[in-house]
Formats: C-alpha cells, structure tokens, sequence
C-alpha cells in the first residue's frame, strides 16, 4: 500500500509530506532516526482507517458483488421503479434537481455526511424531503451498512413565508390563464376564501 507520509528535511528540520497534496507537516526534531519513526507512525495511522475500509469492502463483495459499485444514480432510478402513474412522474422530475448530481455518481459505501450536507445546502426544501426518502429506501434495501446522517442530525426542512394573493394578481392570473376549466377553480377559490387565498398559486 502507497504510503500517505513521505519524509522531507528543510532548513535542517524533517517534515512529513503529504504524498497527495504535497502538504508539510514539521515533525519537530533534526534527528534522522526520530523522524522515521515519527514518520512511520504517522503512516501506520493513516493507513489502518484505508485498510479496515478494504477489508470491510472485500466481505461485503462476498455477499454482495455490487456493493462496491452501487452509485445513488442507481438507487435513485430503482426507486423511481417502485412507483407508478403520477408518483413515478414526481420522482423523475426530483431526480433532475441539480442538487442530486452532487452524489448521483457517488457510491454508496463512500458516501459520508458532508455529501448529503452539501447536497442540502445546494437544493431545495424539496430537495431536502426526496433526499431524506432516498437515504431510507437504500437503508431498507440492506445497500447501505449505517444511515449516512443519524435521524435526529437530519437538518429540518426550512419553509419559505407565504402570503395571500392581492386583488390586482388574482385578476392578472384570471386574465392569463387559458385553460377555461383552471380559470374557473381560480375564481372559485378567490371567492370561497373571502377575496384572499393561496391555493391557487400551487396548483398544477
């Protein structure tokens, strides 16, 4: 397995430098044999995470041959599978949130909370409440070994204020809308609720 750690002497003092982004750690010392110790360590630390994760993969992949390969994209598209008629259209127009392309792509078994934290930030509230259902549809399908983000961590869906229509938009609504049979609900609606509703401004 590559080494993480690899050692570097400046000004007289050893550093361990990371092999992936060339970062310098000082290992505080300018003798030789203490900074390959140290260095070791380091290493040793860094790579026993790498290694319970390959072997954890490798028991996996025994039971389960696609676990390592297993994208959100994939999950996204079963579950759409499992509905029909107009809840399957719902759930195919929720997969196109921009949002969901930050994981689509990301296997499940790499998936870590700033993901699905990043995923949130980027999207909507809807974005938040078809998240929250993926993540439960691939931990009851046994795809994912713990939830991704705990229960009670999950981030609460924040609502934008609502408001009631005016007068003046009821009737710039009424004056653009075609559909005689939508046009008639709208107005319905404005007089069943007194002049003021917000129905109408939700509907399909």
């Amino acid at each position: 397995m590559k080494q993480l750690f690899s050692l570097y002497r400046r000004n007289g003092i050893y550093h361990a430098q990371n092999t992936q982004n060339g970062k310098l750690e000082s290992l505080y010392t300018r003798d030789e044999a203490d900074a390959k110790a140290l260095l070791n360590a380091k290493n040793e630390a860094a790579r026993q995470p790498i290694l319970n994760r390959q072997i954890g993969l490798a028991y996996l992949s025994a039971t389960d041959a696609a676990a390592a390969m297993r994208t959100w994209k994939f999950v996204m598209d079963e579950m759409a599978a499992t509905k029909q008629g107009v809840t399957r259209h719902r759930y195919d127009i929720a997969w196109k949130d921009p949002a969901f392309e930050l994981i689509g792509k990301l296997p499940l078994l790499e998936t870590n909370a700033e993901h699905f934290l990043k995923v949130l930030r980027t999207g909507t509230v809807s974005t938040n409440h078809y998240l929250r259902r993926l993540h439960n549809f691939a931990l009851e399908m046994n795809w994912l070994p713990k939830s991704v983000v705990p229960r009670r961590q999950w981030p609460k869906a924040v609502h934008k204020e609502k408001r009631a229509i005016m007068q003046a938009e009821h009737e710039t609504i009424i004056a653009n809308e075609k559909n005689s049979e939508r046009r008639a609900f709208y107005q319905l609606a404005w007089h069943s609720h007194h002049g003021f509703t917000t129905a109408c401004v939700g509907w399909p």
